[in-house]
């Protein structure tokens, strides 16, 4: 079942980790071939599209044998962005964000336009991924063209984008696992540009989506110690400045984002570990005691089981 998370998950995805705020990472060590400034030129149009054009469309969300349909829809006025995602099938919900300001480009978006730059200011996440272009499929009647996106470590997915060859607009993202195998796909059925928002049903659940700024502090729930996680896949930074007993830590690398939960326990739990999986999205937990304090260390993200584990392994209390 696609879920409210799932859909929240869609319209991220789609918008490139439109919730993602991260600082660019220091010049690549690696020579940025070629293949590597072309794929971050795409990338940088890519992300401008997103913020300049306004459509509508019908899309595909497929996870394994779940396949559902949504319709997604942008439009852009007196300065600001509305995007709308309503599920077509199933139970009726839509994501909602609203008064997005068009002068607002998240780090995370500044980082795939770092191909605007290249090769000046390095490869940006071509240190951690290997790119491939090549003319892509024909799409909700627009050509495409394809980005590979391999990882160069075990610690990430890889994709493959197909990207409309006159606008940039992302047409069709596949996440790949072990063995190229298609963890999940999301991709236009339909497209109409300059299009006005029109939802196509009523329906009774509405989720606004949340536009935090990357320098404001999570009030939330805390725990009552500092904690940090000590270690991280190369080139995965916070998204934003959560507070230092925020029970949330999020980071990202430009394209797969994960948060870890710390949660305090009344009482140690049984030694053990338990894992989740759908479609990308992994969901790994495990008790432990951290400074003689139970605590159950969750990290859910895009990341491969092994690195969800790897990092709470790592999470520590601030003494």
């Amino acid at each position: 079942m696609i879920t409210a998370r799932s859909l929240l998950h869609s319209l991220a995805v789609y918008g490139v980790l439109l919730a993602s705020q991260i600082a660019a990472p220091p010049a690549s060590a690696i020579t940025c071939s070629e293949t590597d400034a072309e794929a971050l030129g795409w990338l940088a149009k890519m992300s401008r599209s997103y913020r300049e054009v306004a459509y509508q469309g019908v899309v595909t969300f497929q996870r394994g044998d779940d396949l559902q349909v949504m319709q997604i829809a942008r439009s852009v006025e007196s300065g600001q962005s509305h995007e709308l995602l309503t599920r077509l099938t199933g139970q009726g919900a839509r994501v909602v964000r609203a008064g997005h300001p068009l002068d607002c480009t998240h780090p995370g978006q500044q980082l795939l336009q770092l191909g605007d730059r290249a090769p000046a200011t390095g490869c940006g996440i071509a240190e951690y991924y290997r790119f491939q272009v090549g003319a892509g499929d024909r799409i909700a009647g627009r050509q495409a063209v394809r980005v590979g996106i391999q990882p160069r470590d075990m610690y990430r997915h890889g994709y493959v984008l197909e990207l409309d060859r006159e606008t940039g607009l992302l047409l069709r993202i596949s996440t790949l696992g072990r063995g190229d195998k298609v963890l999940e796909r999301f991709q236009f059925a339909d497209l109409h540009y300059g299009e006005p928002l029109s939802p196509q049903q009523d329906v009774a659940t509405v989720h606004p989506a949340r536009h935090p700024h990357p320098d404001q502090v999570d009030e939330g729930p805390s725990v009552s110690a500092p904690w940090v996680v000590s270690w991280l896949p190369r080139g995965f930074v916070p998204t934003d400045s959560a507070a230092e007993a925020s029970i949330r830590r999020t980071y990202t690398d430009g394209l797969a984002v994960f948060s870890v939960f710390l949660e305090q326990l009344p009482r140690a739990m049984r030694p053990g570990e338990g894992v989740a999986r759908e479609g990308s999205t992994t969901s790994y937990s495990r008790g432990m005691n951290l400074a003689e304090q139970p605590v159950l260390v969750t990290v859910v993200g895009e990341v491969p089981v092994n690195t969800a584990r790897m990092v709470a392994d790592s999470v520590r209390m601030v003494r």
